[in-house]
């Protein structure tokens, strides 16, 4: 059982990877903390790191933390551990935690320097693309593409 009000802990929490090495975080406050409750996020790699904290948070209106950004994330294929754990002068709070793979949080970019050849008649038309830029994935095998092309 965790220590602290019931409730206090933080709810809906979510991150998701972006433009290669973006990270945003968020949650909601629990709905039986207090009014004072300040929530702070940490995070570490497994294999390597000390967990760091939020480098910026984004707050609400009336100055809790909500979120968080961080930058120049590296993306490997190990767990990651994420705590969001509060503070209030009134009593404890809980904690919540969550181990995360960061590939699978990941938000693709684009496919790269999409060009459409078409010389027309019954030749058809030639699509080519270049792989997304990502961090972390050495074949452009894993990839998989869906074409819409919509005649106009």
């Amino acid at each position: 059982v965790f220590a602290g009000v019931n409730g206090s802990a933080i709810e809906n929490f979510s991150c998701v990877i972006y433009n290669i090495s973006l990270m945003n975080c968020t949650w909601q406050a629990g709905r039986g903390a207090p009014g004072d409750t300040q929530y702070f996020l940490y995070w570490k790699n497994l294999i390597d790191k000390d967990a760091v904290e939020c480098e910026l948070y984004i707050k609400d209106e009336n100055g809790r933390n909500t979120g968080c950004r961080f930058q120049n994330v590296i993306i490997g294929n190990e767990e990651s551990y994420f705590l969001v754990n509060g503070s209030s002068k009134d009593s404890p709070i809980q904690f919540y935690d969550e181990y995360i793979k960061l590939y699978e949080i990941e938000i693709l970019t684009p496919p790269l320097n999409v060009t459409a050849n078409c010389p027309g008649g019954s030749a058809g038309c030639i699509i080519t693309w270049q792989p997304p830029l990502i961090s972390h994935v050495e074949s452009v095998q894993c990839f998989q593409y869906d074409l819409i092309i919509q005649n106009k």
